[in-house]
């Protein structure tokens, strides 16, 4: 029966890393049929908002025990934790702009040790052996993974800023998310962080497309950021019905879902490296999808970083005695 629900687990979890690995992709789409980042994302948090108040409903009512509620403290606090989740899709959404998607899903991947850090600056310990050299890999197969020891690359340095953007905000919605309110449904607490998300969603698509149309104001103040302004036009509606539903879907809904159904049977540990499947699974559509060119280094420089979350999960010696000591 263990055996089975572990299955489960890393089905789910994998099906979940997998599904949100395609998810820049089909943003990449929608920039060459001619939609803005504002769009994108609007689209993705609106629709993303709607089905799962949708589900949480259905299950509110469905459900045969009273659902737990969040307090007040909790409902502000995840909230504001949602900020870094409307960020986290804004800076790499921007990200993509300027790069190809199979460099922007290695930034991100930089959230490993990232979250090592930030983890030794809670703790106020420094990280073990097996993290640090953990990180070391991960350096070096970003290093291979976006090709730099290839002279004749260029990267554009926007995209590798909004990049790393994206991996900080990320670090800071994985800590957030496994600490605050844990005892809530899943659907309850995606809901209200991912209302924290739409707010700056919101903000963006008014500072950088809807406001600068109406006002020379705000207009001479966003040109003060960059000279694009190509994106400084009406809201395209379509996009909630060309892109708007396979974005929320893939990017909002189905990964926590499914993360939280397989998290529970496969443990931290496991269920991290399974749901590193994202990297794989986004560079191989960018591969398919958009022709984008992976050569032989980059895929060593990935598999490289799939080895370092393996290494980094793995139980010490001290985790595996455990268990036998106390039977």
């Amino acid at each position: 029966m263990k055996k089975k629900n572990i299955f489960k687990g890393v089905l789910f979890v994998g099906l979940g890393a997998s599904i949100y690995g395609m998810l820049a992709t089909f943003v990449k789409m929608a920039y060459k049929d001619g939609f803005t980042t504002s769009e994108v994302t609007t689209s993705q948090f609106v629709l993303g908002l709607i089905g799962l108040l949708v589900l949480n409903f259905i299950q509110t009512i469905t459900s045969k025990k009273r659902l737990s509620s969040p307090s007040r403290k909790e409902f502000r606090m995840l909230l504001l934790a949602g900020t870094s989740l409307g960020c986290t899709s804004l800076f790499y959404y921007i990200a993509v702009q300027y790069i190809a998607v199979s460099i922007a899903i290695v930034l991100l991947m930089q959230s490993v040790w990232f979250s090592v850090v930030v983890e030794s600056f809670i703790t106020k310990k420094f990280p073990n052996t097996k993290k640090v050299v953990a990180t070391l890999v991960v350096l070096l197969g970003t290093v291979l993974a976006t090709n730099l020891i290839n002279l004749e690359v260029k990267l554009e340095g926007h995209g590798i800023f909004w990049g790393l953007m994206a991996a900080a905000s990320f670090t800071m919605t994985m800590f957030t998310s496994n600490t605050l309110a844990t005892h809530l449904p899943v659907l309850r607490k995606s809901i209200i962080m991912l209302t924290g998300g739409s707010v700056i969603v919101m903000l963006f698509l008014f500072f950088a497309q809807i406001g600068p149309l109406h006002s020379e104001t705000l207009k001479s103040f966003y040109l003060n950021f960059t000279e694009n302004t190509e994106h400084i036009r009406p809201f395209d509606y379509s996009i909630f019905w060309s892109y708007g539903f396979i974005l929320s879907l893939f990017g909002t809904v189905l990964p926590p879902i499914l993360f939280n159904l397989g998290f529970p049977n496969t443990g931290l540990g496991l269920g991290s490296i399974i749901s590193s499947l994202e990297l794989p699974v986004s560079v191989t559509m960018a591969f398919v999808l958009l022709s984008e060119k992976v050569i032989l280094i980059q895929w060593i420089g990935i598999v490289l970083i799939l080895m370092a979350i393996v290494l980094m999960n793995l139980p010490s010696k001290k985790e595996k005695l455990i268990p036998q000591e106390i039977s």
